[in-house]
């Protein structure tokens, strides 16, 4: 069993009804994939990137599963799906029904065409620290060596 640290964010109402809905209703999701050990407040963010769209909800669990970092974000992306998000189409960091990030798994270092881990750009989205060092605030990066407290405080001006 391994422990993955996984971001999930909406900006955009899904089939499970508001953000917060879509959100209680994507933890529940993850649930079948292992046992949640601990999941985060919510916290309503401005968009990175492309910035004419909603704020979103962003939320972080720590899931201990038995499966594999690939079977879990094959599993995540059909979460994603099942809520209405396709990756396929819309505007890169555009608005979403859905985004589960897998950011770490363990201490696993992995690149592959697929999978990164940990996740390339946690280190620099406030979005994804926050929940974390909420919820595993002395979860160490496996590359940087720092804390996820520490991480999002050297984020802080």
């Amino acid at each position: 069993m391994q422990t993955a640290y996984i971001a999930l964010g909406s900006n955009l109402p899904g089939p499970a009804g508001s953000l917060h809905e879509t959100l209680d209703a994507a933890v529940l999701r993850l649930a079948e994939l292992g046992r949640v050990l601990a999941r985060s407040s919510y916290y309503s963010t401005e968009p990175i990137g492309y910035a004419d769209q909603p704020a979103f909800l962003n939320a972080a669990v720590a899931l201990q599963t038995a499966l594999g970092p690939h079977t879990l974000l094959d599993r995540l992306l059909e979460i994603e799906r099942s809520f209405g998000r396709d990756r396929s189409h819309g505007i890169a960091n555009g608005p979403r029904t859905l985004d589960l990030d897998l950011i770490l798994y363990g201490d696993l270092v992995l690149s592959t065409q697929n999978l990164q881990l940990p996740h390339p750009r946690m280190a620099q989205r406030a979005f994804v620290l926050t929940p974390l060092a909420e919820i595993a605030p002395e979860t160490i990066h496996p590359q940087l060596r720092k804390s996820m407290s520490q991480l999002l405080q050297d984020l802080s001006p």
